[in-house]
Order: structure tokens, then sequence, then C-alpha cells
């Protein structure tokens, strides 16, 4: 069983910009030669990955830590129970506040998740991408 001073060490080591998926998606982005801005502050749920141009953004996100249907976005922390289910659970909640209101602003929204990413491979990731951007069915 792990302490809460590790647990609390662990969890403070999690980045919420610049993590590994969304590295992974921005590196396979460049090599396509697509440009783009990152965590437009000014958007509405700050996107990962912003085309200005397009009015496209991206939002890479976390199984865990924003409920995604998958066996690691399923599982909820053994200790502490009903803080992680709160947090989560508002997570969701500011997510689709985001997505509403950057859809209502006239921008268009994706959301690649973490397993997605490690799953499928960058060869669908970037079909999948490429489709969005280019306006094409996903």
């Amino acid at each position: 069983m792990m302490t809460d001073e590790s647990r609390r060490k662990i969890m403070q080591a999690v980045r919420s910009t610049d993590t590994a998926p969304e590295l992974f998606v921005r590196r396979l982005l460049h090599a396509r030669g697509y440009r783009f801005r990152l965590h437009r502050k000014d958007l509405p749920g700050s996107p990962d990955i912003v085309f200005p141009g397009r009015r496209k953004v991206i939002f890479v996100h976390g199984c865990f830590w924003h409920s995604h249907t998958c066996r690691r976005g399923a599982r909820i922390p053994k200790s502490n129970t009903l803080y992680w289910s709160r947090k989560v659970s508002k997570n969701q909640i500011r997510d689709q506040r985001a997505v509403t209101a950057l859809e209502a602003m006239g921008w268009e929204c994706l959301i690649l998740w973490e397993c997605e990413l490690t799953k499928t491979g960058y060869d669908v990731v970037s079909i999948k991408v490429e489709n969005f951007l280019e306006g094409r069915p996903l």
C-alpha cells in the first residue's frame, strides 16, 4: 500500500502541459507540415493545440484525468475515492463547457485520448488528425 506522502509526490509530478501524449501529437503534426499555436489562454479551455487560421483546436486528454471509457479511464484510486470521483467529474464538466463555448464561437474541436495514441498508433492518429484539419469526415 502506498503512503499518503508517496501518493502526493506522484500526483504533484503529473504535468498539465507538454505531456508525452501531447508531444506525440505535436511531433506528428509538425512532421506533416502543420503549424500551430499552443495553449491559447484566450480561448475557453486553453486548448492544447490551436490552428487559428482554420479555427480548429485539438485537446489531448489523459484517460484517467478526463474519465475516458477505456480501462485506465474507468478506474478510481482505492484511497480517497470521493475526492477523486469529484475531481474527475469536475474535469468532465469543465471539458464539456469549453467545447460548447468554442463551438459557439465557431471553432471545431477534436479530442484525442491518451489510449488512442498508444493503441492505434502513429498512422491511424495521423489520418484522423489530417482528416479533421482538412475538413474530411473522421
